[in-house]
């Protein structure tokens, strides 16, 4: 096309050519940049929030924000009113009583494993109190495995040390005291185990 430009025309041509690249260069650039600071904008807030940008209701249908929860370890806990580890109820609020200074429970029923908690939240909290006077917060019932899971477990999952995921009734996620998953203990593992209590009073 510029041979069959007048020689006269060729640098006018060419500069038109130069200034359009000039000039179009810069917006794209912005705009990949205004792109690449947005996302890092957005996984930074996320980052920042992480536990304690969660908002749930209790069995009583009053909603606890867990950013309330800054500055102490935190025990999360899948329960069930009809298990061979239900039990446990009585260990966790011991737990509390003892460690109640340095360790939030927060128990969270769920129906996931054998059917065990087909109970509605004022059965639940009926048995709880009648049969081991919990005074620890229990939530309202939710999932915690499978397609169908509660965001919280789908958060806490991705962030336990090994990826660890409830495999029955009365597994525990230890939080710290900055928010950030220390450690997974199976249903095996009671409330007042050596190994738990360690963790919760370690400084």
């Amino acid at each position: 096309m510029i041979r069959s430009i007048s020689p006269f025309l060729k640098p006018v041509a060419l500069l038109a050519v130069l200034l359009s690249t000039a000039c179009s260069e810069p917006n794209n650039t912005t705009k990949s940049t205004t792109a690449m600071d947005t996302t890092a904008t957005t996984a930074q807030a996320q980052n920042q929030s992480g536990f304690y940008s969660f908002k749930m209701p209790t069995l009583e249908g009053n909603e606890v924000d867990f950013s309330q929860f800054k500055g102490k370890k935190v025990l999360v806990v899948n329960t069930a009113s009809k298990c061979g580890y239900t039990p446990q109820y009585a260990d966790l609020q011991k737990l509390h009583e003892t460690y109640g200074d340095q360790v939030v429970i927060l128990g969270f029923p769920a129906n996931n494993f054998g059917g065990q908690e087909p109970g509605s939240s004022e059965e639940i909290a009926a048995f709880c109190e009648k049969n081991y006077g919990v005074k620890f917060q229990m939530f309202d019932k939710i999932s915690v495995k499978g397609e169908d899971r509660h965001p919280l477990y789908v958060w806490l999952e991705e962030h336990a040390p090994n990826h660890e995921t409830p495999a029955w009734n009365f597994s525990k996620y230890l939080i710290d005291e900055n928010g950030n998953v220390i450690g997974f203990y199976p249903s095996k593992v009671k409330p007042m185990d050596e190994v738990l209590i360690s963790a919760i009073t370690k400084k």
